[in-house]
């Protein structure tokens, strides 16, 4: 795992620096198109053909890319041969730890998930959740590298804002935990599993969503995107000219936290009339009349129970007013609804919203934007994880990644 292919890209003021900036080009232009020639790679990076040459040849070696069976033109002369991203040799691995589950996921670089676990958080205080989470990690790291493939990184989702420099989750209502050093804690427990050559990246897991919806979905990526996670919390991904947007301090997104009812009902961060106090699992489970359990909620949807479907649509109305703000607020192309409220609802909770979010359209005389739920359902932000760790390869020079490292 110490190859050159998952080390932390170097920025210096040398030849490697270009070559590096040259060898991310030409996958991230296989990543939008595949099929493209060495020629046409040349027209579209702008490289000259000997360097693109040299350049494919090394990725091919290295695993990155492979040829494909050239396509018959019925013109003379030799026919171009079309590339197209391998990944064979290559996983990204994806976590997210929730108030009450672990997720874990390995995909490919395509975004094929490979296998999952998921797992009830045995211990709520930091220490026993950060070693249980390596813990199920490093089960799933051990069978890739058994398999003799590589881990090129590590994507975690957190459940509050995290300071992306430090890894501090800065405050996580919902587990209790308030600046909390989570990159701390995982580096030495990944120190202790043997992992610490894998690069490591951790964010709040409605980012990390996002970026999966954006890295493993169809191409061109739609742009701005907004990932809303319905969950017990209740946040936003924001995806804005193929950046994450976080905001000054991490907490960029934290739309749970936006006030629908002015001094409406008390929220676990302290205020009154948030979102989440709404539209949370929690929220809905009391309003259902189950004590605020969203297990108890569970089985009530299970088994259709109309007093769950009223509270889901109550929910989804009041996340409806959610999405006409974050529509006039961002203009997004696409929003996108995911999260366990999501999977747990389904129409009794997104439609709801829908008709909501149609009328404020309507009574504006423009249309709404496209709303879809997540690729990935209740793996979203696990896969996300994965997908991030992707992205920091592809973008080693952003400045969010550099802050990180």
């Amino acid at each position: 795992m110490n190859s050159p292919t998952a080390a932390t890209l170097p920025i210096t003021g040398d030849q490697r620096l270009v070559k590096n900036i040259n060898r991310i080009a030409l996958l991230r232009l296989l990543r939008e198109e595949e099929g493209l020639s060495r020629a046409d790679l040349s027209d579209r990076s702008g490289l000259t053909r000997s360097t693109v040459s040299l350049l494919v040849k090394e990725l091919i070696d290295e695993g990155w890319l492979r040829e494909n069976e050239v396509i018959v033109t019925g013109q003379l002369g030799r026919r171009p041969t079309p590339l197209q991203l391998d990944g064979r040799r290559f996983v990204l691995v994806g976590a997210e730890l929730t108030p009450d589950t672990i997720r874990v996921v390995t995909t490919s670089i395509q975004g094929e998930v490979l296998e999952a676990n998921e797992a009830a958080l045995r211990q709520v205080d930091p220490e026993g959740a950060c070693h249980q989470l390596v813990e199920m990690i490093s089960v799933l790291v051990r069978r890739v590298v058994d398999g003799g493939r590589e881990v090129l990184g590590i994507g975690v989702g957190l459940p509050g804002a995290v300071d992306s420099q430090t890894g501090v989750l800065q405050f996580a209502p919902n587990i209790g935990w308030r600046n909390v050093p989570v990159g701390e804690r995982l580096r030495a427990e990944l120190e202790s599993a043997d992992l610490s050559s894998v690069p490591v990246h951790y964010q709040n897991e409605a980012d990390l969503a996002a970026i999966g919806e954006t890295e493993f979905g169809p191409r061109p990526a739609d742009d701005p995107l907004v990932y809303i996670s319905c969950g017990v919390g209740l946040g936003s991904g924001i995806v804005l000219g193929d950046t994450m947007f976080t905001g000054a301090t991490g907490a960029g997104g934290e739309i749970g936290h936006t006030i629908l009812h002015l001094q409406g009902r008390a929220c676990s961060c302290g205020r009154r009339g948030c979102a989440e106090a709404y539209v949370g699992l929690r929220a809905i489970a009391a309003d259902a009349g189950l004590d605020g359990k969203p297990e108890a909620l569970k089985a009530a949807m299970a088994e259709r129970k109309d007093q769950a479907r009223a509270a889901f649509d109550a929910a989804g109305r009041n996340l409806g007013v959610l999405l006409q703000n974050i529509w006039t607020t961002f203009d997004p192309k696409s929003i996108v609804l995911g999260g366990e409220a999501v999977a747990l609802g389904g129409a009794d909770f997104v439609d709801p919203a829908l008709q909501v979010l149609a009328s404020y359209g309507e009574a504006a005389g423009v249309p709404a934007p496209t709303v879809r739920l997540a690729r990935y359902t209740e793996q979203a932000v696990a896969v996300g994880g994965a997908a991030y760790a992707l992205y920091a390869l592809m973008h080693p020079y952003q400045a969010l990644l550099q802050q990180q490292r």
